[in-house]
């Protein structure tokens, strides 16, 4: 089995438990609060992770460029507002759809690599990337009481319209995530992907820094107090992102984000032995479709 391969499942495996922990922060903070924290605690980490790499190998820090900070720059506020709009699916009706919709980060992941980085996705790989989102569809489709009729009519719906930027942007920090690191040259890529996790979480943590005593006054106090759950968020976020970005430096960011959907895996095998809470059949469907369009892309 192929290394981005193993990266990608263990980066799926830490941002479960990290949104996990993310959730158990909700009551005590805003959402940007919960959010702020991944960026705050992650980031020191993140730069210990560096040090380490730095210290235990032979690999060279690289020297940014404008081509890289372009890039890390434009990753970094796409994943921010990628991040806004899914939250903001809360609020509105038809919130399954919606997230439904910024689930198809994979397939315009795809799209993004082929106008930014003239990347191209295999027809086979297509197909098995197709068959994941169908499953996607159905285990969305069974969170909510309605019909399919009401399902289908509800992708023309305003949370289907920010589900779907969401998944835009979420598409294009994860393409621009890969050229910043691709844009640093050398061979190391575990060196470049940590760098570019570097440069961006202090990037992030500094531009919420100024958004949150403007937007959710006392939020930025409280992110302070919560440090003992916030530490954990901070160190499983860094993990969980490690793995992303090395694995998007070693292959297509579309290959990547279509094996990491086996996350969804990983919260229903949670959901079932830890919280006792049973799979009806078409979430069990939805589920083995995933594992299917994965194994399928992985023999591709």
């Amino acid at each position: 089995m192929e290394a981005w391969i193993l990266i990608t499942i263990f980066a799926a495996f830490f941002q479960n438990v990290r949104t996990a922990l993310q959730k158990s922060l909700k009551g005590r903070l805003s959402t940007g609060g919960a959010t702020y924290v991944r960026f705050l605690y992650g980031a020191p980490f993140a730069l210990l992770y560096i040090i380490g790499i730095a210290h235990f190998t032979d690999l060279p820090v690289p020297t940014p460029n404008l081509e890289f900070a372009t890039y890390a720059v434009v990753g970094g506020l796409s994943q921010i507002f990628a991040t806004g709009f899914l939250v903001a699916l809360f609020s509105l009706k038809n919130f399954a759809v919606g997230t439904t919709y910024a689930k198809t980060e994979t397939v315009q992941a795809a799209v993004f690599g082929v106008i930014i980085l003239g990347e191209s996705v295999g027809v086979g790989a297509m197909i098995a990337i197709g068959i994941s989102f169908i499953g996607i569809l159905l285990i969305s489709m069974s969170s909510s009481a309605f019909s399919l009729r009401e399902f289908l009519s509800g992708w023309t719906s305003k949370a289907a319209g920010i589900g779907l930027l969401s998944g835009a942007l979420f598409g294009v920090s994860a393409v621009s995530y890969r050229a910043a690191s691709l844009s640093l040259g050398g061979e190391g890529a575990m060196m470049q992907a940590s760098y570019t996790l570097v440069c961006v979480l202090f990037f992030q943590t500094i531009v919420m820094s100024f958004y949150l005593p403007l937007r959710e006054p006392g939020q930025l106090t409280k992110t302070f107090k919560n440090w003992r759950v916030a530490t954990w968020v901070g160190l499983t976020g860094m993990l969980g992102s490690a793995g992303w970005f090395t694995a998007m430096a070693l292959q297509n960011a579309a290959y990547v984000k279509a094996v990491g959907q086996v996350e969804l895996v990983f919260t229903f095998i949670a959901s079932y032995f830890f919280f006792k809470e049973k799979t009806n059949r078409i979430e069990a469907a939805g589920i083995l479709l995933v594992v299917f369009g994965i194994l399928l892309l992985l023999l591709d």
